[in-house]
């Protein structure tokens, strides 16, 4: 989303030649100490290394393994390619704008910069959304017919779309400029008489981004869930029906946790750009930078909990994971994500155990 830059910088870029006194100094409030930025690089760097080497390993366990292609587990795969190309692309290059306000990159990734992570968020929080209709679909209406795997590429090809369309402004407003001393890369949006363009357009990224999704997703989980946990398993279920309820029941919860790391990872950076927009004052004192770094990286972070999250909660991503990091792996790992169920995996090694008794 639009970087960090100060109210004079977008003044100074915005009006051209009706520079003010601080413009012309050349003087640059956001140098930090050579051990903060230390710190700060060391905390967005091991973001980028947690969250592509984490997911990349979720596409390749879903996509490797034909147990593992469900509908649910297509949009977990949109989400971790959405997720991890944020963070390749924009997380340290963000990170280097904020720490001295100066962009090196040139014009073409200024576009992309300001354009792809709303494309992006759009993406993932989407498929989030996806997700939880496709849940409450197979547990509330068992008997309605579900997604095929070519009704889900078009899902996902239409979230895309969409996601491309909503963030299509930030690219085609974005502009660099060359202010004493430095080029900023900001993004230069019409002004109108009757309207603000820019704070609409922020206004409804955030609805369209965060809350309304999250609204949807939380009524959606909250049907799910008091249907799979307020009834109890009747004492002569057989143990298939006993196993789908509890698989279902481990999904939705999963599900849960990474719906809940998003709002809370991604809620102070709404907020922060809200405020920006409506009272710009309180953003021209210098801590206002070290907040920025720490909403931002809270933010960025939100990339890199999912794969942790499958491999605490989901069995088959956990083998999945230990067979990647072949040193860890125990002997049942591939067998764990090809075989139907958890029930049949208990039968053979228990009969692996009998024959070598």
């Amino acid at each position: 989303m639009d970087p960090l830059f100060n109210a004079t910088d977008e003044l100074c870029a915005t009006n051209g030649t009706n520079a003010s006194v601080n413009c012309t100094d050349g003087f640059n409030q956001f140098v930090q100490p050579v051990w903060q930025i230390t710190l700060w690089a060391v905390a967005y760097c091991s973001i980028v290394a947690v969250s592509v080497v984490g997911n990349v390993v979720v596409i390749w366990i879903i996509l490797a393994h034909k147990r593992m292609r469900t509908v649910t587990n297509y949009f977990l795969v949109n989400l971790a390619v959405a997720e991890a190309a944020m963070s390749a692309f924009n997380t340290v290059i963000n990170f280097t704008y904020a720490v001295h306000n100066e962009w090196y990159f040139g014009l073409v990734y200024c576009r992309f910069h300001n354009f792809f992570p709303i494309a992006a968020i759009f993406a993932s929080i989407y498929s989030m959304t996806a997700i939880a209709l496709d849940r409450y679909m197979a547990i509330i209406h068992p008997l309605q017919q579900r997604l095929t795997s070519t009704e889900t590429r078009v899902v996902v090809l239409v979230v895309w779309t969409l996601a491309l369309l909503l963030a299509f402004p930030q690219y085609y407003f974005s502009a660099t400029a060359l202010l004493p001393g430095r080029t900023v890369c900001y993004i230069d949006w019409p002004e109108y008489n009757a309207v603000d363009a820019k704070k609409i357009y922020y206004v409804c990224v955030t609805l369209l981004i965060y809350f309304l999704p999250l609204g949807i997703m939380g009524c959606a989980y909250t049907i799910v869930g008091v249907t799979l946990w307020a009834s109890e398993i009747p004492g002569n279920s057989s143990d298939h029906y006993k196993e789908q309820l509890i698989a279902k029941r481990k999904v939705v919860k999963m599900m849960i946790v990474v719906v809940c790391t998003f709002a809370v990872c991604w809620l102070p950076y709404h907020v922060y750009f809200l405020l920006h927009q409506f009272f710009p004052d309180l953003f021209e004192q210098r801590y206002m930078q070290q907040v920025y770094l720490a909403v931002m990286w809270l933010a960025m972070s939100s990339t890199m909990y999912n794969p942790i999250i499958y491999y605490c909660l989901n069995s088959r991503f956990r083998a999945g994971f230990q067979q990647v990091f072949c040193c860890w792996a125990p002997a049942g790992a591939k067998e764990q994500l090809e075989l139907k169920s958890p029930r049949y995996l208990q039968t053979q090694v228990s009969g692996r155990s009998y024959g070598t008794g």
